[in-house]
């Protein structure tokens, strides 16, 4: 395989890769990002203030939402990117190093976001496991008023939810940013054959 062939066959990787990486986690993330709009805003209406979807879970779940635009952002990049490696004029295109660079600076943004996302998401989940084994103790016949508060709401699921499709959308981001820098530093023996 020649040098250009070969180029042409990364470019085409960085395009293909980035509009899949791209549209995966736009779609994720706008859904995870609705969700925790949708609980931090009904939570005010409401007066539950001990909503796990409202406390210190939700701060780590929209950072993770944050390092998940950057990955968004990064995703669109590779397909300009790919474009550019495909340019007749040798000086447009990028260098190897500067392209590997935005590759591994990929992989730490969603690292770096699915950690905080799984944070958020054992602060919530442990927030309803100890609002599930607080919650009393109901015998047959017997009627007793229970704090709204101390009950799992079914937006507590929401926010719980929001936060997984944020890992997964990490993940692909994670995938797709892995397997780019496999392709790009695959030795010349493998890929002839």
């Amino acid at each position: 395989m020649s040098d250009l062939s070969t180029l042409r066959a990364i470019a085409q990787v960085f395009r293909l890769t980035g509009w899949i990486s791209f549209w995966i986690q736009l779609v994720l993330g706008v859904v995870s990002g609705v969700i925790l709009l949708f609980a931090v805003f009904s939570q005010r209406g409401a007066n539950s203030s001990s909503n796990p979807g409202t406390g210190f879970g939700a701060i780590f779940a929209v950072a993770g939402l944050v390092a998940l635009a950057i990955g968004i952002y990064i995703a669109f990049r590779y397909t300009r990117l790919g474009l550019r490696l495909e340019s007749s004029n040798s000086n447009n295109r990028p260098r190897k190093v500067e392209t590997v660079q935005v590759v591994r600076f990929a992989i730490v943004v969603h690292l770096v976001g699915m950690l905080v996302t799984l944070l958020g998401a054992q602060i919530i989940v442990g927030t309803l496991v100890t609002k599930s084994l607080t919650l009393p103790q109901l015998g047959a016949g017997v009627i007793t008023q229970i704090d709204p508060s101390r009950s799992i709401q079914p937006l507590d699921m929401f926010v719980v939810q929001a936060n997984t499709n944020t890992v997964t959308a990490h993940f692909g981001g994670l995938v797709a940013s892995i397997w780019i820098l496999y392709r790009i530093s695959k030795p010349q023996s493998e890929r002839s054959s």
